[in-house]
């Protein structure tokens, strides 16, 4: 057990601060490829994040979700800065990222990181309570204190340091090493996580472990989270607020249970019915969402949704919906759900209005 002088309180810093947003993303972007190769002919950009933008309040859990290929994962990277964005503003507590009271090494103490793959996030040669004690190590904290942190995260995560601290990853199941890696995450004392796909490979009954465990130590703490997840029984269990992504660009972002019971863009409203029911009705019913999303090199003109949409228009295939509040904190990136932009349904939501 670590030293009194060194108690672990990763939120105390946080506590009773001010009502702005602890993260603030603004016009991110990230394209892969586009480069001109030597033969003089320049390749197509995948354009995996085009534009993004979203606000995670402190102290609340922002659930991100979409169908694979949508942009998730790589938002999550360009958040914490694995890779660099092509463009964009990221904003962390009031501060630009990149200015001279946040530069980079700050930042990452803030923000921290657990991944879906929990034995490749993994060093195989270091011990368990190496891996927690390592980011500390590299800042500048002493061995002792950093060892001592790392059996303090031992017990939080439910793991007795007497049994695993000089365990290698091998040695763990898929569960355990998942602890450790959020373990890992807290050791720095970060005021955000973002946890990337981090229960999906688990079993069942690990996972609901798993999920109890992160929101005992979000209260306990004070953490904010990025949850990223296909599962939507997950987010909606985990998240204050979902965000839906779909082709690089924002669909949909609100109050979870705006989102998961009245959805206002298609693509949601789709999502929701592809869950899984034991209703077996509800299974013989046609699918709701068919095809696959259109090419990232090469996405369709207007709204990127209306080549699947079963409620487009001939508008929507030549103007982009901007991401407009249409209901308090609920922001939709629909031309039907915007009175006003032209799409037939919104002109008789409008005239229904009047």
């Amino acid at each position: 057990m670590p030293a009194a002088d060194t108690a672990f309180d990763p939120g105390a810093r946080d506590r009773g601060g001010p009502a702005q947003p602890l993260l603030s993303v603004r016009g991110l972007v990230k394209h892969f490829g586009g480069k001109k190769s030597w033969r003089g002919v320049t390749t197509s950009a995948v354009r995996a994040v085009d534009g993004v933008d979203f606000d995670i309040a402190k102290g609340e859990t922002l659930g991100v979700v979409g169908e694979s290929g949508c942009g998730k994962s790589t938002t999550a990277r360009l958040v914490m800065q694995i890779i660099a964005p092509d463009a964009g503003e990221i904003v962390f507590d009031g501060e630009a990222l990149g200015s001279r009271a946040l530069d980079l090494t700050t930042y990452r103490r803030e923000v921290q990181m657990v991944f879906q793959d929990s034995y490749a996030s993994l060093n195989p040669r270091l011990t368990v309570e190496d891996t927690i004690a390592f980011g500390p190590r590299v800042h500048g904290v002493p061995k002792h204190e950093a060892m001592g942190r790392a059996h303090d995260l031992l017990f939080k995560v439910g793991l007795e340091p007497a049994r695993f601290a000089g365990r290698y990853p091998h040695e763990l199941s898929g569960g355990q090493r998942q602890r450790i890696n959020i373990a890992r995450a807290l050791a720095l004392q970060p005021r955000l996580v973002i946890l990337d796909e981090a229960v999906s490979a688990l079993d069942k009954s690990v996972e609901a472990q798993v999920l109890n465990l992160l929101l005992d130590l979000k209260a306990e703490f004070g953490l904010t989270y990025m949850f990223i997840s296909h599962d939507l029984n997950v987010v909606r269990f985990m998240a204050d607020r979902v965000m839906v992504m779909y082709l690089g660009k924002v669909a949909e972002v609100g109050p979870s249970d705006v989102i998961l019971q009245h959805p206002s863009h298609p693509y949601t409203g789709a999502l929701l019915a592809s869950m899984p029911s034991m209703d077996p009705d509800a299974r013989t019913q046609e699918a709701p969402l068919s095809g696959d999303p259109p090419n990232p090199i090469d996405p369709p003109p207007g709204c990127r949704f209306h080549t699947r949409c079963r409620s487009t228009s001939a508008i929507c295939a030549h103007v982009e919906p901007a991401l407009a509040v249409v209901d308090g904190t609920h922001q939709v990136a629909c031309l039907m759900a915007q009175p006003g932009s032209g799409h037939p349904q919104a002109v008789s939501l409008q005239e229904t209005a009047a």
